[in-house]
């Protein structure tokens, strides 16, 4: 495949999500990849996604290989569920378990593909390995990862936040870390986001990403940038952090971390209105920031 060139690849488990919101149950496809895969295929750029999966769900990809993504799926015996129950009206309250486990990514699962950015989207400790990120690090020029990945734990079938032992030597080497509110709290001790992200760049990676109800911040080049959500109804809070951050992916391969985060802010809010993974267009985008963002750097 070295004769494609990729922009972002997200590697991490496709799952099968049951979400429980005011006592009603739905069930979905989910998962990082599977947010983060569909959100960037509408950005005009080349995407491809590296996930594993029981043979009997590849239906699936679908989504993937309908929007022009490129998949690398490779064979489980399981495919990754999970139970989402929502807590809260304003939906930042939620309790994650599960109830099935696709098995830990290796070396083998990521094929010789030439791309500019990996981005690890993992949902529990197990799933990618201290030793794999270092192996993608010394594979790829730049690569980001998700904090929920590496914080959180399989406690019974009840997923729970704990500190990472190695984060120290595996995120020195990182060039982005996504985080929402709780996970910025559980690895550095500090409640003020703020303090938190710069903990965060300290200890190597060179842009902070943390998602929260209000909107996104981002830490990069000894710069904060805080940018709102603008948004008519919350409709879609599952997938907000993976959108957000493949928004910001994306827009950093033109924009600097500043306008990336209006970017970022933008798709999201549009995002947060609709169920599922966003389905808008690029335009959507830049008309979001435009009007709300006061921003017209980009065009389509």
């Amino acid at each position: 495949m070295r004769n494609v060139s990729y922009d972002i690849v997200v590697l991490g488990h496709i799952t099968k999500d049951k979400l429980v919101i005011g006592g009603i149950e739905t069930e979905a496809p989910g998962g990082a990849v599977y947010y983060s895969g569909l959100a960037l295929s509408k950005l005009d750029i080349k995407v491809g996604v590296i996930t594993l999966i029981k043979k009997d769900d590849d239906h699936y990809l679908d989504a993937f290989t309908n929007q022009g993504v490129d998949v690398f799926s490779f064979e489980s015996d399981r495919t990754t569920e999970f139970t989402l129950t929502y807590a809260s009206e304003d939906l930042e309250q939620r309790t994650c378990e599960a109830t099935a486990f696709a098995g830990p990514f290796t070396a083998a699962h990521v094929p010789d593909i030439d791309t500019k950015m990996i981005h690890i989207g993992s949902l529990m400790v197990g799933e990618v390995p201290d030793d794999l990120v270092h192996y993608l690090v010394e594979s790829c020029p730049e690569v980001s990862l998700d904090l929920q990945g590496f914080l959180r734990v399989q406690d019974g079938k009840k997923l729970v936040f704990k500190d990472w032992p190695s984060k120290k030597d595996v995120l020195r080497k990182i060039h982005t870390v996504k985080a929402d509110r709780v996970e910025a709290e559980v690895i550095t001790g500090e409640k003020d986001l703020a303090k938190a992200a710069r903990i965060i760049a300290s200890w190597g990676p060179r842009e902070v990403v943390i998602t929260h109800a209000d909107g996104v911040m981002v830490y990069a080049d000894e710069k904060l940038f805080e940018v709102p959500f603008v948004i008519k109804a919350l409709k879609g809070r599952t997938g907000r952090g993976d959108t957000c951050i493949s928004a910001y992916l994306a827009a950093r391969l033109k924009l600097s971390p500043g306008d990336a985060s209006k970017f970022a802010a933008a798709m999201t809010s549009l995002k947060l209105e609709k169920e599922g993974p966003f389905d808008g267009s690029y335009q959507d985008v830049l008309d979001k920031m435009a009007n709300e963002y006061q921003y017209g750097g980009l065009t389509a």
